[in-house]
């Protein structure tokens, strides 16, 4: 099965970095996003990896051109001007000759687990809910706790992980979006599945805080066993 990676936003939050580097080459704990991405889709056996670029893609090129040791095919399908989420995919599916790929975004670190993905097509993943904020216990208009950053129980949301059918180029746009435009035809069309994850390690890196508490949690007595790679 091959993956295609989004990988080419401009990262305007994390300017400055993202001035002079491609967001993908953002380093957490000296790892830039994209080595992560592709050590992860390998850990669970796929090896044939279409970079989907934008922003500054050369730099995302001659980094992996210098990095010769991921044991992966490596394509590029290359924006010339932004396409959405939508049509990045449908540019990167002439690459592709299976019935079914996975898509991933190219600036989330994560430990789902993908295998459970790869079993059914047109499934995407779903992972409870983490606050960014505290939040508090109100009754009337009493406060009666406050609780710190934590899982929303029962309130699902879209961590950027797809298992999709080649057949939806039908309805993918030239350029647009996935999430706005193909998915709720697939749902409106009942044809779109998911696999929920609890308690799993999920970031995606769209703040400077975001790097250093994803830095931070990784390496983790709980979750640094999934990142041996």
């Amino acid at each position: 099965m091959k993956a295609i990676i989004l990988a080419g936003g401009r990262g305007k939050r994390l300017r400055p970095i993202t001035d002079k580097i491609p967001k993908p080459l953002i380093p957490i704990n000296n790892k830039p996003l994209i080595e992560r991405t592709i050590k992860y889709l390998k850990k669970y056996g796929v090896t044939e990896i279409i970079i989907s670029t934008g922003y500054k893609s050369h730099l995302i090129e001659k980094f992996l051109k210098q990095k010769k040791n991921f044991g992966c095919d490596i394509i590029f399908s290359i924006e010339k001007t932004p396409l959405g989420t939508g049509g990045a995919v449908k540019k990167a599916l002439k690459y592709v000759e299976e019935n079914s790929f996975l898509v991933l975004n190219g600036d989330i670190v994560t430990n789902i687990n993908l295998k459970k993905i790869m079993k059914k097509e047109n499934t995407i993943a779903a992972n409870e809910l983490k606050t960014k904020f505290g939040t508090m216990d109100i009754k009337g208009n009493k406060i009666l706790k406050f609780n710190e950053k934590k899982d929303v129980t029962d309130v699902w949301m879209n961590p950027g992980i797809y298992h999709l059918s080649t057949e939806i180029q039908k309805i993918i746009p030239k350029k647009g979006s996935l999430e706005g435009i193909v998915f709720p035809k697939m749902v409106q069309n009942k044809k779109l599945n998911t696999i929920k994850f609890k308690n799993v390690l999920w970031f995606s890196i769209d703040s400077h805080k975001d790097i250093e508490e994803c830095s931070k949690e990784i390496k983790s007595k709980k979750y640094s066993k999934y990142f041996k790679y």
